[in-house]
């Protein structure tokens, strides 16, 4: 079990390492007058997370920094950030199995201005939304992302999932990557007892054999 799961994480890491090669390759293509987008999607069994990398080429970076800095001070304020992610996660859309599924921000990061301007920075966006109930069984995801479409280039992917109750199957994307079809299963829960229990009724049966020797 523990090499199976060593396996999964060696797996999960290759492929982040890949889906940020090819982020590296398409920044540095599209950085001067294009805004990549690049999004990676991971389902679990109670929840959706997505992640949104935002990363402005050199030739954008002051349009994309006025539009933040609404009072035109020079810096963004957390007020300014806050109702920046907002905008961008009202352009995203997820839904299972065709219904919506909302998205909540967990957390996000803005790099100095500097940094973006120069073509190096990129906003770190990070969402979750919430399942009640996820059966066991086949099941679609769909993802669409339209922010800043006429100015961006956009990427996405499925992560390898952290749970072996979940089995992602094909992912299907339209031509510009706007959306991402996620195809998965999830596998019944485990009927092992959890180890505690093990032991208590082991125990349990060690006494009830020496009672009825004594």
């Amino acid at each position: 079990m523990r090499a199976g799961r060593g396996r999964l994480r060696g797996a999960a890491g290759a492929l982040a390492l890949a889906i940020a090669l090819a982020s590296a390759d398409d920044a540095s293509a599209h950085r001067r007058d294009e805004y990549l987008q690049a999004a990676r999607v991971a389902i679990l069994p109670d929840r959706v997370d997505v992640e949104l990398d935002l990363t402005p080429g050199i030739a954008l970076a002051d349009g994309i920094i006025a539009g933040i800095d609404q009072d035109r001070s020079g810096s963004l304020s957390v007020d300014e950030q806050d109702l920046y992610v907002r905008r961008v996660l009202g352009a995203v859309a997820l839904t299972l199995d065709g219904r919506p599924i909302g998205l909540e921000t967990v957390t996000s990061t803005f790099p100095a201005l500097d940094a973006l301007r120069g073509g190096d920075g990129t906003i770190q966006l990070r969402a979750r939304a919430h399942l009640t109930h996820l059966a066991d069984g086949s099941h679609h995801l769909w993802f669409h992302n339209t922010h800043d479409r006429p100015v961006s280039v956009y990427l996405a992917n499925a992560l390898v999932p952290e749970s072996e109750r979940i089995a992602i199957g094909a992912q299907r994307r339209d031509h510009a990557q706007t959306e991402l079809t996620i195809d998965f299963a999830v596998r019944p829960a485990s009927l092992r007892l959890p180890a505690a229990w093990l032991l208590s009724g082991l125990g349990g049966v060690g006494l009830a054999l020496l009672f009825r020797r004594s």
